[in-house]
Parts: C-alpha cells; structure tokens; sequence
C-alpha cells in the first residue's frame, strides 16, 4: 500500500544508522513494529491490582497432585 509521508529526513537517517537499515521503508517499518509491541507491553498495567496473586503458589506442586 503505497503512501506519501512527510517524515523528517534528519531522523529517518538517524533511524537507518540506529538499526543499520537499508532503507527508509525497512527504518519505518521496525520503528512501528517496535511501536506497536510497546503500546501492546503498556495494555497490561491495566490489569495491575485487578488479578489475584499468591507469591506461595507452586504450579509444579499442584502438577503432582493431579496424578494422585
């Protein structure tokens, strides 16, 4: 999908050198990739004080059980 954007030069360049890209598209590409996984990472301070935690609890232990 073809699309005209008006980036600043100065930091796509900065960006290809960072990430030792080739082009323009492959710089654009991971910084959005990269952008989205951060925006993804920060969704999931919505569940803090909203799930249960035993710091006790061992999934291990509860394996073994299962077979008895």
């Amino acid at each position: 999908m073809p699309t005209n954007l008006d980036l600043d030069d100065k930091l796509i360049e900065e960006a290809k050198k960072a990430g030792r890209h080739r082009s323009k598209k492959d710089a654009v590409t991971a910084a959005l990739k990269e952008y989205v996984l951060s925006r993804r990472r920060t969704d999931i301070l919505k569940w803090v004080g909203k799930v249960d935690f035993w710091p006790d609890y061992d999934h291990k232990d509860l394996r073994h059980r299962k077979g008895r």
